[in-house]
């Protein structure tokens, strides 16, 4: 039982949680032990997500120490500001482990892509995260505790893919975010890793366009597969300034 729960003292912050990725994340780390505070957009789509997670933190005012959901717009300063402070009040600590999963697309070739979803997708997307980065980096430091920080980016962060040049910049912004953040917070004892993951289906791939889903075919992983990358969490895990690729086929 002891190897099952590694994060038994963490405290994970996921952004995201409310679907998909950012969903399987949380259940992951609750099943490693974790108390998770799961944040999304939708607070009524976190709320379901620690429903999930089972244990005390499953029911709605339940004390501190046990997991909890957060509604915030991570693309907002004063908000990501504001989250990682309702979180330590909550929990009387900061998160030990941050994973960043919120995001969206808007997709559109380039030709007929509009400055509005550009700007929506970049400020999700790449502003988001380091807005929540910068937010629990400083709250690590200031509490002198080590953490660990895992951004998800994708693959198309490395090799584009058509009509997502949006998305595309987006999540290559979050892997050179990532590796120059590590560079900075290792003195601190704060690590930081991206994962790049492939195809992956969540309702935000419900937007794709059927003929690309069609290439796609059997090859995309479900998000509650999404699992093993993010054991970056854990300290026998420890990677600094890594990066990793979850190939879907």
């Amino acid at each position: 039982m002891a190897s099952q729960l590694r994060l038994r003292s963490a405290l994970a912050l996921v952004t995201g949680a409310g679907s998909g990725i950012g969903r399987a994340v949380s259940v992951r780390l609750a099943a490693e032990g974790a108390a998770v505070a799961a944040c999304d957009l939708d607070g009524a789509a976190a709320q379901e997500t620690v429903q999930l997670l089972g244990g005390p933190g499953s029911e709605k005012g339940a004390p501190s120490g046990a997991h909890a959901a957060f509604q915030a717009d991570v693309s907002e300063a004063e908000t990501a500001r504001r989250l990682l402070e309702q979180v330590q009040a909550y929990f009387f600590r900061p998160p030990s482990v941050v994973v960043s999963c919120a995001g969206i697309t808007r997709d559109e070739f380039l030709l007929r892509m509009s400055e509005d979803d550009w700007d929506k997708v970049i400020a999700v997307n790449l502003k988001g995260i380091f807005l929540v980065t910068q937010a629990a980096a400083q709250a690590l430091v200031s509490s002198g505790c080590p953490g660990s920080i895992i951004n998800i980016s994708s693959i198309i962060g490395k090799v584009g893919n058509m009509g997502q040049t949006n998305y595309a910049a987006s999540k290559a912004g979050v892997i050179g975010l990532t590796q120059a953040v590590a560079r900075e917070l290792g003195r601190y004892r704060i690590r930081c890793n991206s994962v790049l993951p492939g195809f992956i289906k969540t309702p935000m791939a419900q937007k794709v366009p059927q003929k690309v889903l069609d290439k796609v075919g059997d090859h995309g992983w479900r998000a509650e597969s999404f699992r093993d990358p993010i054991c970056l969490g854990f300290r026998e895990n420890a990677v600094h300034s890594g990066e990793q690729t979850v190939d879907t086929q």
